[in-house]
């Protein structure tokens, strides 16, 4: 199957909530999606019928990213959606000049950590009990972009 990425839209939202409540122990809320409309970078994968089937946000502040979620609905997943959501969100992170790219990822979650690695972020560090139910590392990984002539900013 074939999958568009797109901007999210608010008539996105519904089905963004479905997904987030299938993906997370403590999901956003329509509302709080609803906040992050032209806010950074937030990216909805489409499948052929245009029903979101997972997205990523990126809040960005001044030349730097950071990943909020990235989310695929359950029934979708090992579809190559989630690199697709990152390449996307590669190309708006170099169109609009961020300097990096950061997430924060559980540790026992091998399946992202080669996702990222693969999309070229590395590992940089550790937050203790970053996360809770249950209470757990992140890593934090960072994919620095580079301009053109291959020179790191």
């Amino acid at each position: 199957m074939h999958y568009k990425v797109v901007s999210m839209e608010r008539s996105h939202i519904p089905q963004l909530a479905q997904i987030e409540r299938a993906c997370f122990h403590a999901p956003w809320s329509e509302t709080a999606l609803r906040e992050e409309l032209g806010k950074g970078i937030f990216l909805v994968a489409l499948d052929a019928e245009g029903i979101p089937v997972g997205y990523v946000g990126c809040q960005t502040v001044l030349d730097e990213g950071y990943i909020t979620n990235v989310a695929v609905s359950p029934d979708r997943r090992r579809r190559g959606i989630a690199g697709l959501l990152l390449q996307a969100l590669a190309h708006h992170a170099m169109a609009q000049g961020l300097a990096f790219v950061t997430l924060e990822v559980r540790v026992s979650n091998a399946p992202a950590i080669a996702l990222y690695e693969k999309a070229g972020y590395v590992s940089v560090g550790q937050r203790k009990n970053f996360y809770r139910a249950p209470s757990e590392d992140a890593l934090l990984m960072t994919w620095h972009i580079q301009p053109a002539d291959g020179e790191m900013i």
